[in-house]
């Protein structure tokens, strides 16, 4: 089995779920747990999820990929002719080009004839620039991309198409009713020493990520944990629900959280979103570390969608 089958059997092997409980809205209820008006949480959670179909739409977003190759040490060759090393999707030239993998670095002489770009200007082959320390490399050709990534010791040619049927046969994702029961209030605590955890992916391997603290909350009066990592200037969190079983994506969701003011930090499950392995099968997406996987059902934020 693969490991993104793996991921995804979660939601095919686990019993049936027993109906939810809603977090009750009882006096214990913090200030931070209850918006000044129903309406005003419907709305900002509407405006959140338009931007992010948005995002996932755009000319460059999670929608487009359409193949994703694992290069091999030495020469490849790289098209849609069948005998290309790396079969490129139909669409792309017959010849395309030859990678050559050199440890951790990956260069690409062009076919004759295929005319890439790189920031606007012909791109006549080199040396690319992969994901490691920032943003890429993008080499263009029509409405065609690549760039390199590397994952551990994977190194790899993702490819997007803005004319990727999935992207053009999107029709949204189904989502929980915004509710201020699920925009709860979790006590912050702070790691007292700086520490990693070894955070798995659909690939089989792992990643260490950095760990600021813990976070600690409850609903209907049982304490849950949940464990964060740095995301940027906020907090980042993949967890996993008993939702994953029949209702949400099987292999956990993600969510971000502003960082925490005086040792509290506001967990809007209503922003929960399914991770891009949810739409493409070409995604490297993390899994919920060691701690992560709540026994609670989390009925907010977004639905399961897509095959993936």
């Amino acid at each position: 089995m693969t490991p993104l089958a793996l991921a995804l059997s979660l939601a095919l092997n686990a019993t049936p779920p027993a109906k939810a409980a809603t977090p009750a809205a009882d006096k214990k209820m913090t200030a931070a747990q209850k918006p000044a008006a129903a309406e005003d949480l419907t709305a900002s959670t509407r405006a959140w999820q338009e931007e992010r179909l948005k995002s996932l739409q755009s000319e460059d977003g999670w929608l487009t990929l359409v193949g994703l190759f694992w290069l091999k040490e030495g020469e490849q060759t790289a098209g849609s002719a069948p005998e290309s090393d790396l079969d490129f999707p139909q669409g792309t030239p017959a010849k395309l080009g030859v990678f050559t993998r050199k440890g951790n670095t990956a260069s690409l002489q062009p076919a004759p004839g295929v005319a890439f770009t790189l920031n606007g200007k012909p791109f006549t082959g080199g040396v690319l620039q992969s994901d490691e320390k920032g943003a890429p490399d993008v080499l263009k050709l029509g409405s065609m991309s690549l760039q390199v990534i590397l994952r551990g010791d994977k190194l790899g040619v993702r490819v997007k198409d803005t004319e990727a049927p999935a992207r053009k046969q999107f029709h949204g994702i189904p989502t929980y009713p915004a509710s201020a029961a699920w925009r709860v209030e979790a006590r912050f605590e702070p790691s007292e020493t700086p520490r990693t955890i070894s955070v798995p992916n659909v690939l089989g391997t792992e990643e260490e990520m950095t760990v600021p603290g813990t976070l600690v909350f409850t609903v209907n009066g049982k304490e849950y944990r949940l464990t964060p990592v740095e995301g940027g200037s906020q907090l980042f969190i993949i967890f996993a629900d008993e939702t994953n079983k029949d209702a949400t994506y099987g292999a956990g969701r993600f969510l971000y959280a502003d960082m925490p003011k005086d040792g509290r930090v506001v967990l809007d499950f209503n922003r929960a979103y399914n991770p891009p392995c949810a739409f493409t099968r070409f995604a490297t997406c993390p899994l919920p570390p060691r701690g992560n996987r709540l026994a609670l059902r989390v009925e907010a934020g977004e639905k399961r969608a897509g095959d993936h």
